[in-house]
């Protein structure tokens, strides 16, 4: 996403983003970024994914450099050890590599993975993924498009329509299953080009969530209650 921590809401970091598809997220770290901060993510033993702030807590080395050793994400500068719940469980320069200071962590962040995505959040989220009995049923066939790069903030992509500014989009549907999934990703493509570049274009960056800042019509009656509902959760000021 283009938002950068300074300039997001406080509220969106507790809420759940979609940070990668889940097939591109392998046993090897892989870097991302999610409201400008930098994120590692990576697979356990278990296949269980984990999010960590691409940061090591000991040189400031990009964690998604290192690689995954069994149940842990190893530093590939002085490889310390991280397992899952962000605790260092060796450090190799010690005399006693696992006498580890209380300190060496890295920061860990909520992460799971449902509908075929990897869901993170920089805080605990209070409310769960919403529920979209369609993509965990067999009887459809989900089709994963994207992502959609767009250099735009979020909140003028999510006005669009769509969801935000690296676009994560699956298609479920129960019909045509013959079909090739290309011919809807080709589709997708096409919808999300037509508005990209006027999206980009809209001055200021971010939607203006004061409703008297720009002109509204009747037929912008969906971009009103959005723009209210944004200020009224605490995820936009005017």
């Amino acid at each position: 996403m283009s938002t950068g921590p300074s300039e997001s809401p406080a509220a969106l970091r507790a809420c759940w983003h979609p940070v990668a598809y889940a097939a591109d997220v392998a046993r090897a770290p892989c870097a991302t970024l999610l409201l400008g901060e930098p994120l590692v993510l990576w697979r356990d033993a278990a296949d269980a994914v984990h999010a960590f702030r691409d940061v090591c807590v000991h040189r400031g080395t990009a964690l998604s450099l290192g690689c995954v050793e069994g149940d842990e994400l190893v530093c590939a500068y002085h490889g310390w050890r991280y397992r899952g719940d962000g605790a260092c469980t060796a450090i190799p320069q010690l005399a006693e590599p696992t006498r580890v200071p209380a300190r060496a962590r890295a920061v860990a962040y909520p992460a799971q993975e449902r509908y075929g995505i990897v869901w993170a959040a920089l805080e605990p989220p209070p409310r769960p993924l919403p529920e979209v009995p369609e993509l965990d049923d067999p009887a459809w066939r989900a089709v994963r498009t994207g992502p959609f790069a767009w250099t735009c903030d979020a909140s003028r992509q999510v006005e669009n329509f769509t969801d935000c500014c690296l676009g994560y989009c699956v298609v479920a549907r129960n019909y045509n299953l013959e079909q090739p999934d290309d011919v809807i990703q080709a589709f997708e493509r096409t919808i999300f080009g037509q508005d990209q570049r006027v999206v980009e274009s809209q001055r200021p960056d971010r939607v203006p969530f004061d409703v008297a800042a720009e002109l509204h019509l009747t037929f912008d009656a969906v971009a009103v209650a959005y723009r209210r509902a944004m200020r009224a959760h605490g995820f936009g000021s005017a």
